[in-house]
């Protein structure tokens, strides 16, 4: 395994990676979900500075396992997925830290663009055994989500708020190189 890809164009293969979230419930344990449907590229330089990644997720592939509160984030309360119907990442700049990456970006959520910063591990490359060039990494951020306009919250009688402010995001992206 070299320890930087192959310069090129990959596609993300949704059905190998994931876009995950985990946030504060009462303050107390997080809850866990994924968007199940997105798409994008992963273009790799032969200056791995000058690399670039775009990815739409899908707002209604939210899923957590619990059908109302799905339904409830997917509302105006939250997503607002009939007037914001995709989260957008575009990379505006990728830099070495330590044995890993920082992939910087803009991330659009609810309709409202931040700044964000993925701490990244490139984590290998394969040739499979269909001919195809396959490439992963993983990738962690922390957003606020009342950044993004997700204001909705109930206060508790004991202190503290229902839902935390901070996201935590979680991804595993394998892509795949296709053959000319």
């Amino acid at each position: 395994m070299s320890n930087l890809p192959a310069p090129g164009t990959y596609d993300i293969d949704a059905g190998h990676s994931y876009v995950g979230f985990a946030v504060k419930h009462f303050g107390l344990s997080s809850v866990k979900g994924e968007f199940q449907k997105f798409a994008g590229t992963v273009t790799i330089d032969g200056d791995p500075t000058r690399s670039s990644v775009s990815v739409t997720i899908d707002a209604a592939s939210f899923h957590s396992r619990d059908e109302q509160r799905d339904g409830h984030v997917r509302s105006a309360d939250f997503l607002d997925v009939d007037n914001f119907p995709e989260l957008i990442f575009t990379s505006t700049g990728v830099r070495r830290d330590g044995d890993d990456w920082v992939v910087t970006g803009d991330l659009t959520v609810h309709g409202i663009t931040r700044p964000v910063e993925l701490s990244t591990g490139f984590e290998g490359a394969v040739v499979d055994p269909y001919g195809m060039e396959r490439i992963a990494f993983s990738a962690a951020t922390e957003i606020d989500r009342t950044d993004f306009g997700l204001t909705w919250n109930q206060a508790l009688e004991t202190g503290g708020l229902v839902v935390g402010r901070k996201v935590r995001v979680n991804l595993e992206v394998e892509a795949v190189r296709p053959k000319d």
